[in-house]
């Protein structure tokens, strides 16, 4: 009975000595791995904190500075469209023409009204002359040629309102109308707006309407569209929305290519000056879910996860996981192994 609890005993502190043996093996694989893995070629940059303007991002759409929605000026039938969406026009170029047959009649009538006056005060100019009429007479034809020639103009005018020019050189966006149809003050035509000029409209909260000022530059990013702009505050508006607390305000942009109106962009309002953490963009691996960079200590890539903050140009702000003067790699980050050596390019 004592030679086979003595022979538990033995083998109670066998297996108690191989598995502190395995945890000790385990606990030098945590740095080195149990595979020996191929030094990457590197290159690193320091960790430092640089200044940089917060700011609040507010959305907004693209819009033309110029836009005018065309309707006729007097009733009548479209006896012609000329207008097509994507048109190039020229200010005074013609759109849109209506039946004028109605209003050419009625000008007909004023001319053969403004002669038949201009008769009757021709004769009577020389009756008053010869004492043969009365200045009451004279008088009351001189009224009757007056009325006729403003009714001439009157026709003009209205015959002129059957034509719809382009009040100014742009694109036509919208046709809201064709041939046959009809046209009447009011009822809109056509859509037209000069794409050379365009604005971000956004709605600021009134909480930091302060610091936004006639003439101040602000980055402006568009959808679509690759680069940062430096939108300049051209109109604010004077009075919040009672609805949603905001004021209007308008940023003239620089042209662009790919900038359209209706696309949606965001305007960063600076608001103070803090420090924070960057990297470049390309040191940051996102696997799955995760996100993090690879900081070099003793020549080996050491896993770090972290989280990123706001990109700023070519940089990524980290919020946490990363710490001032540490280095990290930025070429090749996403290629790396937690462990695994690495060569560090000059």
């Amino acid at each position: 009975m004592n030679n086979m609890k003595l022979l538990n005993q033995s083998m109670m502190a066998l297996g108690l000595a191989v598995i502190l043996a395995a945890g000790c093996k385990r606990h030098d694989e945590s740095k080195f791995p149990a595979l020996a893995l191929p030094a990457a070629s590197v290159r690193v940059q320091i960790v430092q904190a640089k200044k940089r303007v917060a700011s609040e991002e507010t959305v907004g759409t693209v819009r033309a500075r110029l836009q005018a929605r065309l309707e006729a000026k007097v009733p009548g039938r479209i006896e012609e469209m000329r207008a097509v969406p994507g048109q190039q026009v020229k200010a005074g170029e013609l759109l849109v023409r209506l039946d004028a047959r109605e209003i050419s009649s009625r000008l007909d009538q004023a001319l053969a009204l403004r002669q038949q006056t201009a008769g009757d005060l021709k004769r009577f100019t020389a009756l008053l002359e010869r004492a043969a009429a009365t200045q009451a007479e004279f008088d009351a034809v001189q009224a009757r040629a007056r009325i006729a020639e403003a009714g001439v103009k009157e026709a003009q005018t209205m015959l002129g309102h059957t034509e719809v020019v382009a009040p100014f050189d742009g694109v036509v966006t919208r046709k809201l109308a064709e041939v046959g149809d009809q046209a009447a003050p009011g009822k809109p035509l056509i859509d037209l707006e000069d794409p050379s000029h365009l604005r971000l409209e956004a709605d600021i909260p009134e909480a930091i309407i302060g610091v936004v000022t006639p003439g101040a530059t602000m980055p402006v990013r568009i959808s679509n569209v690759a680069g940062e702009f430096q939108g300049t505050v051209g109109e604010i508006a004077p009075t919040a929305d009672p609805n949603s607390r905001t004021f209007r305000v308008k940023f003239e942009l620089p042209p662009a290519l790919g900038l359209r109106a209706g696309q949606f962009g965001r305007v960063a309002v600076p608001l103070a000056e803090t420090m924070s953490l960057r990297v470049p963009a390309s040191a940051v691996v996102r696997r799955g879910q995760l996100q993090m960079v690879f900081v070099v200590v003793d020549k080996h890539a050491v896993m770090r996860l972290v989280k990123p903050g706001k990109r700023i140009g070519d940089e990524l702000e980290i919020a946490a996981g990363l710490s001032s003067e540490e280095s990290v790699a930025i070429e090749n980050a996403a290629s790396l192994v937690d462990g695994q050596p690495v060569e560090i390019k000059p």
